[in-house]
């Protein structure tokens, strides 16, 4: 089922663990007019900032998509990283 998962299931339940966690959650809702490769979600709990892009477990990575991870993840205090259905459980964990 994992393996299967979509991008936008994926999307909805980390945002409901990490809305019933606590965490403030951005996620644009239609990228169209947004800098290109920026991840998909922004959450914020306390002194953590959390930057997740999104994939499926076939998805690939795009040049810009990395491009942001690294500079995000360059950032003192940020967490930047690519989120996939095979590692939701690991992400789940981060969460709390």
């Amino acid at each position: 089922m994992m393996e299967q998962m979509s991008e936008k299931e994926l999307s909805r339940n980390i945002i409901k663990e990490a809305k019933d966690l606590n965490w403030l959650v951005y996620h644009t809702w239609l990228s169209k007019f947004s800098p290109a490769g920026f991840p998909d979600l922004c959450m914020v709990r306390g002194n953590r900032l959390l930057f997740w892009e999104l994939k499926t477990n076939k998805g690939k990575v795009n040049p810009l998509q990395e491009t942001w991870i690294d500079a995000l993840s360059q950032v003192p205090g940020v967490e930047a990283k690519i989120v996939r259905p095979d590692n939701l459980e690991e992400a789940y964990k981060e969460l709390i």
